[in-house]
């Protein structure tokens, strides 16, 4: 199985839904999740810093992160976005079948 999630954090619902529509739109993902309103605390140039942010979870082909990478630092308003895949041990062998089909160019 060569599937894998892709968390991303954004700023907005806005950026979250550009780049999910680019990556819907060049079947570059089959399913994109996104939880609104989370809370990040991270380091930044020395300070702890405390934002608002939208936690996308970008489901996909092993394959598909090269690009995915490309299309979200291009669109992405961080200097260093969040861009972490995780593999995907197990799952249903029919979601993975529509996964597959539906991340087919």
């Amino acid at each position: 199985m060569d599937i894998i999630v892709i968390y991303c954090t954004v700023p907005n619902k806005k950026l979250a839904k550009d780049i999910t529509r680019i990556l819907m739109k060049h079947k570059l993902a089959a399913c994109v999740s996104m939880i609104d309103n989370i809370r990040s605390t991270f380091s930044w140039d020395g300070d702890v810093c405390e934002e608002k942010e939208v936690l996308m979870m970008i489901k996909t082909r092993r394959a598909n992160y090269g690009k995915i990478k490309l299309v979200i630092e291009d669109m992405h308003s961080y200097t260093i976005p969040e861009i972490i895949a995780l593999p995907v041990v197990d799952c249903s062998e029919d979601y993975l079948k529509w996964l597959v089909k539906e991340t087919e160019s």
